[in-house]
């Protein structure tokens, strides 16, 4: 059996782009986003007019895999392709997507068939090395996390035709979070309130998003970075009044994260940029300024202890030895942060 052929989003995105289609495409994976838009993709083969006759959608939960292949079997009315969409084949056992093999060992020519898993991948372990194997594609849809978020976000507002600053990249970062669903509605409340060309500031993201350039995640991190209990402190007091907006949960996951890859920094021999982005897995040769405060700030062990508090406030959360208000669990966390001696027991 040949070896399973995955893409990128951008690489299947393109090749949809040259109007040359496989066999069979099978889109699954944790993050929504990527297959729907795809989906989307995918119905466009068909013309509007057609699509009652060519454009077949069925649902895994609601149909059998002997429905999928009759649909695929058909030959397209008055066109050239027909598209045959499954989608929620996450929900379908294995043997029953195993039941392709038939139809995939000789596709009909003028079928493109569409299995979609999403928000996980499709059960059955064999059936994307037999899509390859009949000249399709798989695509895995992996949610994104740091910089490949911030890429992300950059990618959908200058696609849209704007300009954005790094603060409003991460604010948005730290605003949606790895929901791409929302970010996309998000920046398409921005195309429409600006003009083309315009720049997405901290300003504009507060006037039309209704995110605080001053109260969020981000600002809280920088403040922690730099030690700056003030600040650090004004914020997590905005976060107790308004805490719809400011969930404790994506706090601690941002400091978790954050604590997580200065260790890894402390540890690396090689302190040059390039050498830590590929320490910490990222692309690109700069590291943030948070990182880089966080070097000068709290040193190894200081970073362990850190780790440890963490930890425990994330068990407290869950009501494990502490029934605390969430806030005011943020708040003695910050002040162990901020005063961390470096003490290990």
């Amino acid at each position: 059996m040949a070896a399973t052929k995955t893409v990128t989003y951008a690489e299947l995105m393109a090749m949809l782009g040259t109007h040359k289609y496989a066999p069979a495409y099978l889109l699954h994976g944790e993050e929504g986003f990527f297959i729907d838009r795809l989906v989307e993709e995918f119905e466009k083969i068909v013309p509007e007019s057609d699509r009652d006759f060519n454009l077949y959608t069925l649902y895994g939960p609601e149909t059998d895999i002997d429905t999928v292949i009759d649909a695929c079997r058909r030959y397209p009315m008055m066109s050239d392709r027909q598209v045959v969409i499954l989608k929620e084949a996450q929900s379908m056992p294995a043997a029953q997507l195993d039941r392709l093999a038939g139809y995939l060992s000789t596709p009909t020519s003028t079928t493109t068939l569409v299995v979609c898993g999403r928000g996980a991948k499709v059960k059955s372990k064999d059936l994307p090395a037999k899509i390859s194997s009949a000249g399709g594609v798989v695509f895995e849809a992996i949610k994104l996390r740091d910089r490949a978020l911030i890429d992300a976000i950059r990618h959908v507002i200058t696609g849209k035709g704007l300009h954005v600053e790094e603060k409003g990249l991460s604010m948005l970062a730290d605003y949606v979070g790895a929901d791409l669903s929302r970010l996309y509605n998000e920046i398409e409340k921005l195309t429409v309130a600006l003009p083309r060309g315009a720049m997405v500031t901290p300003e504009v993201i507060e006037s039309h998003i209704g995110m605080s350039k001053d109260f969020n995640n981000f600002e809280l991190l920088n403040a922690i970075s730099l030690r700056d209990g003030k600040t650090a402190f004004r914020i997590i007091d905005h976060f107790r009044r308004n805490p719809k907006d400011n969930p404790f949960p994506p706090t601690l996951g941002m400091m978790w994260t954050f604590f997580s890859n200065l260790l890894i920094i402390h540890y690396t021999r090689d302190k040059s940029e390039p050498s830590l982005c590929a320490a910490l897995g990222r692309k690109g040769n700069w590291l943030s300024k948070d990182y880089k405060n966080g070097m000068r700030q709290y040193n190894a062990r200081q970073v362990v202890e850190i780790l440890r508090a963490l930890r425990r406030t994330d068990a407290s959360t869950k009501g494990v030895g502490s029934r605390q208000d969430p806030y005011d669990l943020m708040h003695d966390l910050t002040f162990r942060i901020l005063t961390a001696r470096g003490v290990i027991n």
